[in-house]
């Protein structure tokens, strides 16, 4: 029912997008500056002009969501309900529809910008730091909670995780990027039910394993 809501006010999004100033050219804020070069370093590019064109991407785009999500909060939507079920939209739900009224060009910017000096694996690197490793982190969640998890299985709800991981580096907040990843999730999950699994059971049965795993130690 959570993904349904984030999904709704993501529709009213696109909806209400035309009520939205432009994005103005944002110049990217010291720290913002200093975080992108840390994100950076780490690919080890030995080659200073790429070093400082990536950085300048990465820095703009930080400073330029910052500034669309400061300048654009929750009530600049106006307060509605979810179709869906008839219930208030959440302040969440209401300032992720403002920041992703956004203009594409911001996202593709960024993206176009990663991609002409950098490999798919650094790209993938940079948007890993937007996200504090949540592709890895949720993948590791579906290889603990899925007996046998197939090849097919695992390159599917990766693949489901890194349209989370580009989509959700457009939003300031964690609380925004979890909310995304769960869209996701939920595709990933509805995905393993129509291929044989039951996701319920599963997790049923998952979390009922730690329960007896934390148990047993504290007897121990």
């Amino acid at each position: 029912m959570k993904t349904k809501k984030i999904k709704i006010a993501l529709l009213i999004a696109f909806m209400t997008a035309g009520s939205f100033v432009k994005a103005q050219s944002v110049e990217a804020t010291a720290d913002d500056i200093k975080k992108a070069e840390e994100w950076v370093s780490e690919l080890n590019l030995n080659n200073a002009e790429k070093q400082d064109r990536v950085v300048k991407v990465v820095a703009t785009h930080l400073s330029t969501i910052k500034d669309w999500h400061n300048t654009h909060p929750f009530s600049t939507v106006p307060a509605g309900i979810n179709p869906l079920d008839g219930k208030p939209l959440s302040d969440l739900h209401r300032q992720i529809i403002a920041d992703s009224a956004m203009p594409s060009t911001i996202h593709e910017d960024l993206m176009n910008g990663l991609r002409k000096d950098l490999t798919e694996e650094q790209v993938a690197a940079v948007l890993d730091k937007y996200t504090i490793g949540k592709v890895a982190f949720t993948m590791k969640g579906y290889e603990a909670i899925v007996p046998n998890l197939t090849a097919a299985e695992s390159a599917e709800i990766r693949k489901l995780l890194e349209k989370a991981r580009e989509q959700a580096v457009d939003y300031k907040s964690m609380k925004e990027i979890s909310a995304i990843f769960e869209i996701y999730k939920t595709e990933a999950e509805k995905y393993l039910n129509n291929h044989g699994r039951n996701w319920r059971q599963m997790y049923s049965d998952y979390t009922k394993k730690i329960k007896a795993e934390k148990a047993a130690k504290k007897k121990e």
